[in-house]
């Protein structure tokens, strides 16, 4: 093919990449609208999905297919149960639950993991390089509008400590996707799976926005 797979992929999934960062969840907690409560529901939603995302990284690691993408400076799951125990206290597992939109999410990332190390790739790339890119906005948002320290307890999911360069990070991460080992018909799945990864995400936002509604 002539062109670059990671142009293809984030070109063909760009209306729903769209359609889930403009949520009217999103919107609202970017725009100071919503309380703290709804950014620590939506971190707890966060910790489902990486769970699924992590817990089977290292057999990953070997893989064909999804191995080159397994990097040790991109796990999210620790920074997240910080942020949890700052956001829930000591004890926030004890509380912790998915909305229904959430398990269908981390449902969905773990048959992947387990069974299609291209369509877990497809997950991969829309998790991380959107917590990369678009996720330092909600940082940002975050310490000014509740305070948090800045690269501090409560926002460390978005800090990536290991990474210095994120620019050149993201630059070869999509060298890895150009050089993916799959065909044009796998490609076009991986594809697919994007577009459905950033549908299952916009699922989510919507059942926050059905628990944070703002009054009139």
């Amino acid at each position: 093919m002539n062109t670059a797979f990671s142009t293809l992929i984030r070109t063909a999934s760009h209306e729903q990449h769209v359609e889930a960062e403009t949520s009217t969840f999103m919107s609202d907690l970017l725009g100071g609208r919503l309380g703290v409560e709804a950014y620590a529901r939506y971190t707890e939603q966060l910790w489902f999905v990486y769970e699924a995302l992590e817990t089977d990284a290292d057999r990953l690691a070997s893989d064909p297919v999804a191995g080159p993408f397994i990097r040790p400076e991109l796990l999210r799951r620790g920074a997240l149960e910080r942020d949890l125990t700052h956001l829930r206290g000591a004890d926030w597992r004890a509380t912790l639950t998915a909305l229904p939109a959430t398990e269908a999410y981390a449902a969905r990332v773990a048959e992947c993991a387990r069974e299609w190390p291209g369509g877990y790739v497809a997950h991969h790339y829309t998790r991380y390089l959107g917590d990369l890119s678009g996720g330092q906005i909600i940082r940002g948002k975050a310490e000014q509008t509740w305070g948090f320290a800045r690269k501090g307890d409560g926002v460390r999911f978005y800090v990536f400590e290991d990474i210095g360069n994120p620019a050149a990070f993201k630059r070869g991460y999509r060298e890895l996707l150009d050089g993916v080992r799959a065909d044009e018909l796998e490609q076009q799945r991986i594809i697919t799976e994007c577009r459905r990864a950033f549908a299952l995400n916009t699922a989510v936002f919507q059942g926050l926005g059905e628990e944070f509604p703002l009054t009139a």
